[in-house]
């Protein structure tokens, strides 16, 4: 059984420092915040590419934290009632589902435009 190489995410977020002077910041500022959904430019792409042939939605330019963008995909996919998932900062979400995906969004108030096909 092979041994799995340990990384810098499983360090549990530890920095070291060789600065004698460095202090943690505890009020942890440099956090990302969500901005409103006015201040969101979203791109709503069409794809089939590298998924066997399979359609689907793709809506990028999300900016915030992971747990909105997860709830975000969340909500577009019970909405549409379709799957999906959410990688890599990107919401997929299986079909061709665009216009409405995009209806959705400028409902709650995003910018949305469409690219692509």
């Amino acid at each position: 059984m092979a041994k799995k190489k340990l990384g810098l995410e499983d360090l549990g977020g530890f920095v070291f420092s060789t600065d004698e002077n460095f202090e943690v910041d505890p009020d942890n500022s440099n956090s990302i915040e969500t901005p409103a959904p006015e201040n969101q430019h979203l791109e709503a792409h069409f794809s089939n590419k590298g998924r066997g042939g399979k359609i689907v939605t793709v809506v990028k330019g999300f900016k915030g934290t992971d747990l909105d963008l997860n709830q975000l995909g969340k909500q577009l996919k019970k909405r549409c009632g379709v799957g999906g998932s959410v990688k890599d900062g990107e919401i997929i979400i299986q079909g061709d589902v665009r216009e409405k995906v995009m209806q959705l969004l400028k409902h709650d108030g995003y910018k949305v435009k469409r690219v692509g096909g």
